[in-house]
């Protein structure tokens, strides 16, 4: 989706990416978005809440972490803090 959407011209400020996704997990999907040069905030959202299960969360290329169920107040405040700033346009596009 956020290569359709890039060869589009719409691309995506930020993806919220679920890391216990079938076939293809979140952290292969991060690393291909990553690999292809995407800039922008990736959030993960897990129901793994270990500091470890953060730490490759991070490790992965995803930008913040959130864990299952999610707090709406958590939710609005990392939106807020990765989008506030807006669209970075020093940021790598895909390829």
């Amino acid at each position: 989706m956020v290569s359709e959407a890039h060869s589009r011209g719409e691309a995506y400020d930020l993806v919220l990416m679920d890391m216990q996704m079938p076939e293809l997990d979140g952290y292969g999907a991060t690393r291909a978005l990553r690999a292809r040069g995407f800039g922008a905030p990736i959030i993960a959202l897990t129901a793994h809440a270990t500091v470890g299960d953060r730490e490759k969360c991070l490790e992965t290329g995803c930008t913040d972490f959130m864990t299952k169920p999610i707090d709406r107040s958590r939710f609005y405040e990392i939106l807020v803090r990765h989008l506030a700033g807006g669209v970075d346009s020093t940021r790598p596009t895909l390829a």
